[in-house]
């Protein structure tokens, strides 16, 4: 039985004054970026990242755009050591980009920290200690004073060491655990820590924010973000950073609201790797902003590679309904969903507008390198006649009639629901040709002519039967017509052709083909159909009606 009752409000709520940020309906503009995927990515996967795989996943960060990348604790293993000496001793840091470093604020490992950090032509020398009550109570079983005076001895040692080191070195500093402090509290340590540190113009200094474990709705957070912006030292030289986990599954709002609240900077990861249930996701952070037109200064443009890349290196998989880089998130499975897409997909080619605006699809899927037919409408046993055709049209260019679509669709739905599996696009063409495309028939025509005379057009037509030809003459208003009506000389058989539709195939090359659809109906309104192509527009016809016949008879003659 569950008991709620073990279970208290830990956090410390500031006062409604902090809140005028609920104001804002929007991000106007991206923060700073820092990837934390090499360390707190890192350090919590089962294996961690070999120094190959690290230096592999290190380009992967470049290729998106981060201009600051948190590569490890060095002082805690060989390889978070080596890995930073790699990328220093060869020249491997891009000129515009800013290397982090974590560290505890204990003597002997901010010391190991610069030993690997020198050199550096830019690195964030990132010191923390937790602040929060627990941890104070149950951990250190310290006072607030001795706390922070952690955190004020490790000041002082970053900033000597930093005069001493060769290097170009920034600071940064977390109090831990800050959504479990007292804000007052939290404010006094870091407001010590920057006398120590004297920002300036030349002295940007970091003061981060963590989540280190979601204790509160997201609005909390921000409240108490904006707390810390507004009663902040020096906070003209200050960037105010957050580094949100996701253990309440609210990360993301945390984030954003609190970047409403007043924060410059996102300390996160790609796919929301990280200890629990993960540090914020990147991803999605930045996706969000760009669906609203705020250019996120990240590039995902082709997010199959980055999760293969990601899958690769870090042996984690990325759901498949993970926001924007799932391999299902585009997926409308739902015929009316599919319907409504197919739609609107249409009314924006046709109109030729910029602005997204599709039904159920949040953003365009090729701006993240997708693709409409292999990951918008996906055909199974739920799909509709909108999207199937929807699909038929754009991976193939048939373009079929409304009724015929419907008739395909039900066919498709069918083999899907008895075989218990999705239809890949492939078997979706391989289905539509099976069952109605220049289907081989008992009756053939071998030759052909026509005559225009007035409104009316005569044929001389040869149909082939068991090897035996037989010549006729007919007439129609139309050539298909004409056809048609020999075809029922021939054959003797009652129908009406009821549905003829035609049009050019796309990307077929300098020949152009023709796509031809018919529907013949019998006395009791049963519709059978037909599909032909060719280059000859006449023949395209006549290889549809031969087809659609061939289905209405089911015996090949």
């Amino acid at each position: 039985m569950m008991d709620a009752s073990k279970y208290r409000v830990g956090y410390f709520p500031v006062d409604k004054q902090y809140n005028k940020w609920v104001e804002k309906d929007h991000i106007e503009k991206p923060p700073v970026w820092c990837s934390v995927d090499m360390r707190d990515g890192n350090q919590s996967l089962v294996i961690p990242m070999s120094l190959e795989e690290k230096l592999e996943y290190f380009h992967v960060l470049l290729e998106v755009g981060f201009k600051e990348i948190e590569v490890g604790f060095p002082a805690a293993s060989e390889t978070e050591y080596e890995f930073l000496r790699t990328l220093i001793e060869n020249n491997m840091i891009p000129s515009n980009v800013t290397v982090q470093v974590l560290t505890q604020c204990r003597e002997h490992i901010i010391r190991k920290t610069f030993d690997a950090c020198k050199g550096a032509p830019s690195a964030i020398i990132h010191f923390y200690n937790s602040v929060s009550v627990a941890q104070r109570e149950q951990v250190f079983k310290k006072s607030k004073e001795e706390i922070k005076k952690i955190a004020v001895d490790g000041a002082k040692l970053v900033k000597r060491l930093a005069g001493e080191y060769e290097g170009n070195f920034r600071f940064e500093y977390s109090p831990e655990s800050f959504t479990g402090t007292e804000m007052d509290y939290a404010l006094e340590v870091c407001n010590a820590v920057l006398d120590v540190l004297e920002p300036g113009k030349d002295n940007n200094v970091i003061i981060n924010l963590p989540v280190t474990v979601e204790m509160s709705l997201p609005h909390v957070y921000a409240s108490q973000v904006a707390y810390m912006s507004e009663n902040l030292k020096y906070r003209e030289y200050v960037t105010l950073s957050l580094h949100p986990h996701n253990d309440r599954g609210t990360g993301v709002a945390d984030t954003e609201l609190a970047l409403l609240a007043g924060a410059d900077r996102v300390e996160g990861t790609l796919f929301g790797n990280g200890e629990r249930t993960g540090n914020v996701d990147i991803i999605t952070l930045a996706m969000n902003m760009y669906s609203h037109g705020v250019n996120p200064g990240l590039d995902f443009s082709d997010m199959n590679k980055l999760v293969e890349k990601y899958e690769k290196c870090t042996r984690m998989r990325v759901y498949e309904r993970a926001p924007y880089a799932g391999a299902l998130v585009f997926a409308a499975f739902s015929g009316s969903h599919q319907d409504a897409i197919a739609k609107g997909m249409k009314y924006r080619a046709k109109n030729k507008l910029h602005e997204w605006t599709v039904p159920y699809i949040p953003i365009d899927p090729k701006d993240i390198g997708r693709t409409y037919d292999a990951d918008v409408i996906r055909v199974n046993s739920q799909s509709g006649k909108g999207g199937i055709g929807y699909l038929l049209e754009q991976a193939f260019g048939y373009n079929l009639p409304t009724k015929m679509r419907e008739h395909f669709s039900y066919l498709c739905k069918n083999i899907s629901d008895h075989e218990h599996k999705e239809l890949r696009p492939d078997e979706v063409l391989a289905i539509f040709e099976q069952h109605y495309l220049n289907l081989a028939s008992g009756i053939t025509v071998s030759d052909f002519d026509f005559v225009r005379e007035n409104d009316a057009v005569k044929i001389n037509i040869t149909f082939a039967r068991n090897g035996e030809e037989t010549e006729l003459e007919a007439e129609g208003n139309g050539t298909l017509s004409a056809v048609n009506n020999a075809l029922h000389a021939f054959t003797g058989e009652e129908y009406t052709l009821q549905v003829f539709t035609q049009h050019s195939m796309q990307g077929q090359g300098s020949r152009s083909v023709a796509a031809s659809y018919i529907g013949l109906e019998k006395e009791d309104g049963t519709l059978y159909w037909g599909a032909g192509t060719d280059t000859d527009v006449i023949t395209a016809s006549t290889k549809a009606l031969l087809s659609a016949f061939r289905n209405m008879k089911g015996d090949g003659n």
